[in-house]
């Protein structure tokens, strides 16, 4: 991963400023199709219709698109359409911004850009200030650059490690590093504050956002009543047009282009072991994608120490296998009693000896370090999100995405759709716009009260669809067709019959629940009102999460916490609805646990990577096939013709990579202390999932418009409580699952574990069970798992053995739970959320821009005034360069050019109708 780098300077150097233009506007010098045809204007957006459609070739389309693209050109845009005869009817729309309305946009969109050089400030006593600012935060970095003579051996182990880092860190002749470069939200009027001559002053990727932005609000209708009628996305739903997207810069093959040099030295399964290049992945794809790459890297990075420590306790407990004393009893177990039978009519009485290979496979997964391993993965899963925080706050500082709040964005098109009929307005303190106001009582409630009860309802729905596939195992088992029939598959192994036809109805199950609750998801996430799009993303993740957390994890549940805890006992089972409850197998519930959590993880991971990897392909082929049909073929080496075949990236793009993940993190943590190898299999598929998601993105997806956020949203308030919830679990798995305890118990009691498994066992009359099959069994008596007695008649209950080993395991979760909880809340405590040294960088970058801004807003007033200002001028200057942030905006960015209106702007209260700042 690139990690965020310190300030070294305020400046580019000429080099460095020719190489950045040269990767990031290469693919538009060197691919003429992403120009206009007069070879100058860039292609920064397209729109493609088809005339072989029939809702396209309406009356009523060719009337919205005329309204539409008159009023794109009337917001500024410029269009060239083109429809080559050779592509059956596809006609494309090019869109240009030009200078004008990227200046009106940028402002609109408060985009943070670029600021000159500080060293263009004028020499003055101001200026030496600045500029000794400047110095100050870069001395740090500067230090580690300066050769100090050390001892020839240390010299030597740094040589050898920059060799071996050097084989994994990004390439600086292809990459070069990127310098933080001082920045400032733009504004027209303050535009001699900014480098706008610089030829990547607007990026593609800002380019494309803008356009996007007025995509996205454009009505295509004259009528007055309809208050739904703008914006592309409707005119994509109604077929009036195909597609909308922003061109990728450039061919997979042919070098010139940041697209290739992404494919070649990011995208490439060769490249797993190097680190990325983020900032160009940003550059490319916008902050939304480039954060999950840097979230996927870090997560990936940390699974290093958990898969070692994971591998080292299974390699451990495989060497102690054979020394394990209840194993080796059970492999060397000799009694004419044998156990009593695991279900009705068809299971016989088993040997205890027949289990010997399933509990030397507990073991491995079953004994002392399992509690070490599971406090470890406690601490981890706390170091994992508080160090994330602080690597996020690098790179969001970096990205210039600071202070950046989810309320500066501008509302959602349908929010303000749907509330265009309501008169009472409000006025927002942060964009300073008038907005509709939501009526709590007649719209907000009844939403959130229908959207909440839908969900439960859901929920519990998926929850009795587990409940009903249990109760399928269970009433197949007693069924007398298994015995009837001629089968000999059915009739000679039952259990795995059952098992693989209640795994297929509850996969069928999960498919029909992930596409229903999808669509309702939206729908009820639409019926909120939420503002901004980043709210409505959060809103409709959590409601999906939900459910998958219900449809992967509750059989998993099921196991650790149910199956075999309430079977009753032999002549008095427990039955529901007249069935047998099912039992652990021989080897016990944790070895079912460890191999159904090994089977979904690993299985669904393999599952998953295939159908990520083959899905775009499949729908790309059926989006050129629906296109132009199956005899046709589409050869072009334009690359808005190309992009047309790819697939649409969406606003979910990015859901099902993060619900991945966010899954996969489950299995590493709320159930680890079944399966210690979880973190191992995870970090081999990370390895493999990154590179492969680039290449995905990179081929298969038209280019995504870019997306500004400040963190990865909800998915970090889901894994927060996905490991508060891990020490539960865990806790209760060590305790109930697995027989760490009783043993335990018994060592501490009996100082060996000599007679343990005998002494875990129970003789039962076999004239108190019911339902026998035919057997040779002819003793009176078997054995069952657990501390019972005899009591009189056919009546057993619970030894006092029994509630000791009650106790104990009730007593270790509340201390196994509160030495984790207070050990989590020592690590949050012991790393802030933003490491100090990032703190007074922020602070001496405020500082400098502040100054910069009133130094050249100085400049520009005196130069305009004759005579030069009087000294109370002064004052009113040190007064503003001690304002806060916030203040200092509000003085710098209002509609006064003379520093002393500006002065008196701030520390005076406005007169009484008067207009607000400009930004307000």
């Amino acid at each position: 991963m690139h990690s965020a780098m310190s300030l070294r300077s305020n400046s580019y150097s000429k080099m460095e400023m020719e190489n950045f233009t040269k990767i990031v506007m290469g693919g538009i010098l060197n691919n003429p199709s992403l120009t206009f045809n007069d070879r100058v204007r860039s292609v920064d957006f397209v729109l493609v219709w088809e005339a072989g459609k029939d809702d396209a070739t309406t009356e009523e389309a060719y009337e919205h698109r005329r309204i539409f693209e008159q009023n794109l050109e009337n917001e500024g845009l410029q269009l060239e359409k083109e429809a080559p005869e050779e592509l059956y009817g596809l006609h494309f729309i090019k869109i240009h911004a030009p200078l004008a309305v990227l200046r009106d946009y940028s402002e609109v969109l408060k985009l943070r850009m670029p600021m000159k050089e500080c060293s263009k400030i004028r020499k003055g006593a101001r200026t030496n200030a600045i500029l000794n600012a400047a110095m100050y935060m870069s001395k740090f970095s500067a230090l580690k650059d300066v050769h100090e003579k050390t001892n020839s051996l240390i010299d030597k182990i740094d040589e050898c490690w920059d060799n071996v880092m050097s084989k994994i860190r990004v390439d600086p002749a292809l990459f070069p590093e990127r310098k933080h470069r001082l920045t400032a939200i733009y504004s027209k009027d303050k535009e001699y504050l900014f480098d706008t001559s610089a030829e990547c002053f607007w990026t593609p990727s800002i380019r494309s956002r803008i356009v996007q932005f007025i995509l996205d609000r454009k009505k295509f209708s004259e009528s007055a009543n309809d208050d739904f009628a703008f914006g592309i996305t409707r005119l994509i739903s109604n077929n009036t047009y195909s597609a909308a997207y922003p061109l990728h810069d450039g061919d997979l093959k042919t070098p010139g282009s940041m697209r290739h040099l992404l494919y070649t030295e990011w995208a490439s399964v060769s490249k797993c072991l190097k680190y990325q290049p983020l900032d160009y992945v940003k550059d490319y794809f916008g902050v939304k994608i480039g954060l999950y790459f840097a979230w996927l890297g870090f997560y990936t990075h940390m699974l290093i120490p958990a898969s070692l420590v994971g591998l080292i306790c299974v390699i451990y407990s495989a060497a102690t296998v054979y020394s394990n004393k209840p194993s080796e009893d059970i492999c060397n177990y000799n009694s004419t009693i044998k156990m009593c039978p695991q279900c009705d009519y068809y299971c016989d009485f088993w040997d205890l000896k027949t289990t010997c290979l399933q509990s030397r496979i507990t073991y491995l997964f079953d004994n002392p370090t399992t509690v070490f391993f599971a406090i470890f993965m406690s601490f981890w899963a706390a170091c994992f999100l508080e160090l994330w925080k602080r690597y996020s706050a690098e790179m969001t500082h970096r990205w210039d995405l600071t202070g950046f709040d989810v309320y500066e964005e501008h509302p959602r098109p349908q929010y303000l759709a749907r509330l265009a009929h309501v008169k009472r307005t409000q006025l927002n303190v942060v964009t300073g716009e008038r907005e509709p106001m939501v009526p709590f009582w007649r719209m907000r409630l009844p939403a959130a009260l229908m959207s909440f009860s839908v969900v439960a309802l859901l929920i519990l729905l998926a929850l009795a669809t587990v409940l009903g596939v249990v109760l399928y195992r269970m009433s197949l088992l007693g069924a007398n067709f298994l015995r009837q029939q001629d089968n000999v598959l059915i009739t000679y192994s039952p259990i795995m019959f059952t098992t693989a036809t209640a795994a297929s109805i509850n996969l069928v199950f999960i498919c029909i629940f992930n596409y229903i609750y999808q669509f309702l998801a939206e729908w009820l996430t639409e019926k909120e009102l939420l503002r901004t799009q980043t709210e409505f993303d959060d809103s409709l993740t959590l409601k999906i999460y939900l459910l998958q957390f219900v449809n992967y994890y509750a059989s998993i549940f099921y196991i650790a916490f149910f199956k075999g805890k309430f079977v009753g006992r032999p002549g008095d089972y427990v039955r529901f609805f007249g069935h047998r409850q099912e039992e652990c197998s021989p080897g016990g519930c944790l070895l079912e646990l460890s191999i159904q959590l090994a089977i979904i993880m690993i299985g669904k991971q393999f599952i998953n990577t295939v159908v990520e990897m083959m899905m775009p392909y499949v729908l790309k082929w059926w989006n050129i096939l629906r296109t132009i049909g199956r005899k046709k073929r589409i050869k072009s080496p334009l690359q808005w013709v190309k992009d047309f075949k790819l697939v649409d990236f969406g606003n979910m793009g990015l859901f099902p990579e993060y619900l991945e993940m966010v899954l996969q993190y489950g299995f590493v943590t709320i159930f680890v202390a079944a399966f210690p190898l979880a973190p191992l299999f995870a970090l081999i598929n990370n390895v493999l999932e990154m590179r492969l998601d680039a290449k995905k993105f990179l081929t298969c997806y038209r280019r995504p418009v870019p997306q500004r956020v400040s963190d990865i949203g909800v998915w970090y308030r889901i894994l927060d409580s996905i490991g508060k919830l891990s020490i539960i679990t865990n806790g209760f798995i060590i305790a109930f699952t697995s027989e760490f305890i009783p043993r335990l118990v018994y060592q501490f009691t009996n100082g060996s574990m000599d007679q343990y498994v005998n002494h875990t066992l129970t003789d039962f009359r076999i004239s108190v069970l019911g339902n026998l099959t035919k057997s040779t069994y002819n003793e009176t008596m078997c054995s069952y798992p657990g501390y019972w007695h005899y009591k009189d008649g056919d009546d057993y209950e619970h030894t006092n053995w029994y509630w000791h080993v009650m106790g104990a395991r009730l007593a270790f979760v509340v201390v196994f739970e509160n030495v984790v909880a207070l050990v989590m809340i020592i690590v949050r405590w012991a790393i802030p959320d933003m490491s100090g040294e990032l703190r007074d960088r922020i602070r001496r970058e405020a500082y400098v821009i502040n100054s910069f801004i009133m130094e050249e807003t100085r400049a520009r007033s005196q130069a305009r005034r004759s005579p030069p200002g009087e000294d109370g001028d002064e004052s009113n200057w040190n007064h503003l360069a001690s304002l806060s942030g916030s203040d200092f905006d509000l003085a710098a960015h209002g509609d006064h050019q003379d520093i002393r209106d500006l002065s008196k702007h701030v520390v005076t209260q406005p007169p009484e109708g008067s207009p607000g700042p400009e930004h307000v």
